[in-house]
C-alpha cells in the first residue's frame, strides 16, 4: 500500500476500530454477559493502550520530526500536547453531555433540556473523536513509506483492540439500566462510529499542517491523554476492582508498545 492516499488509509483504519467497537458491544446479546471484574480490567487495558499510543505513535514521532525539520523539540510537542488537552477541557466544560450511569442531574456542560439519550451520544462523541483523530494523524505523512504505513496500522490496531472493551463498557451499563439488548448495542457501536469522522478531521489537519505536523501529532496525544485521565481511568475504578484495573492498564501499555515497535 506504499503511496496510498492517507484519507483512504484513515477510513480503512477507523473502519477497523469501528468494527471492533461494534464487536465488543455485541456481547450484550450473549445470555451471560461479562462481570464487573472483567469490565474494570478491560477499561484499564483501554487506558494503557491509549497512554502508550499517545507516546509511541504520536509524541515520539513528533519529537523526531522536530529534530529532522530543525524545529525546537522542547517547544512544539509540549505546546501541541497542552493545546489538545485544553481543547478537550473546553469541550468538556461547555458541551452538554452525560456520562454512563449518571443521573440527569449530573449532566455536565451548559444547562440544557436535551433528552438523556442525546446527552449520552454527546459524551460518546467527546470520548471517541480524539481516538479517530489519532488514527488519521498517524497515517498522515507516512503514506510514502512502508514504515510510515505500518506505524499508522499499529496505532489503528491498538486503538481497535482497546475498542473491544470500550464498546462493551458503553453497552453493558445501559443493559443493566433496563434498556433492551438492541438499544444497548446501538449506543455501544455508536461510540465507534464517531471515529471515522475524527479520523478525517485528523488527517485533514495533518495534511495542511506541513512543517507543523509535530504540533498536530502532539495535539492528538494531548486530547487522548485528557480522555484517559478524565474518563477512562476513573470509570475503570468505579466498581472497586482497583488492582484488576491497574494490571489491565499495564498489559494494555505493553500490548501497544509491542505493536508499535514490531510494526514500525
Amino acid at each position: 500500500m506504499e503511496g496510498g492516499s492517507p484519507f483512504v488509509l484513515t477510513l480503512l483504519g477507523t473502519g477497523l476500530t469501528y468494527s471492533l467497537t461494534a464487536l465488543g458491544a455485541s456481547f450484550v446479546f450473549l445470555k451471560r454477559t461479562p462481570g464487573e471484574t472483567f469490565l474494570a480490567t478491560s477499561l484499564g487495558f483501554a487506558a494503557g493502550v491509549m497512554i502508550a499510543a499517545s507516546f509511541w505513535s504520536l509524541l515520539l514521532p513528533a519529537i523526531e520530526l522536530c529534530k529532522e525539520e530543525g524545529l525546537r523539540p522542547y517547544l512544539w510537542p509540549p505546546m501541541g500536547f497542552l493545546s489538545g488537552a485544553v481543547l478537550l477541557r473546553m469541550i468538556d466544560k461547555f458541551l452538554p453531555h452525560l456520562h454512563l450511569g449518571d443521573d440527569l442531574s449530573l449532566a455536565e456542560g451548559v444547562k440544557t433540556h436535551l433528552p438523556k439519550s442525546t446527552l449520552l451520544i454527546l459524551a460518546i462523541t467527546i470520548h471517541n473523536l480524539p481516538e479517530g483523530m489519532a488514527v488519521g494523524v498517524g497515517f498522515s505523512g507516512g503514506q510514502d513509506s512502508v514504515q510510515g504505513i505500518n506505524a499508522g496500522w499499529a496505532l489503528a490496531i491498538g486503538i481497535g483492540i482497546q475498542n473491544l472493551p470500550e464498546g462493551l463498557a458503553v453497552a453493558l451499563p445501559l443493559r443493566g439500566e433496563g434498556l433492551g439488548r438492541a438499544k444497548s448495542f446501538f449506543f455501544g457501536q455508536l461510540s465507534g462510529l464517531v471515529e471515522p469522522i475524527g479520523g478525517l478531521i485528523g488527517v485533514s489537519l495533518a495534511e495542511i499542517a506541513g512543517v507543523m505536523l509535530p504540533f498536530v501529532l502532539s495535539f492528538a496525544a494531548g486530547a487522548m491523554i485528557y480522555v484517559v485521565v478524565e474518563e477512562v481511568i476513573p470509570e475503570s475504578q468505579k466498581s472497586g476492582h482497583h488492582d484488576w484495573a491497574t494490571m489491565g492498564a499495564i498489559m494494555g501499555f505493553i500490548c501497544m508498545m509491542v505493536l508499535d515497535v514490531a510494526l514500525s
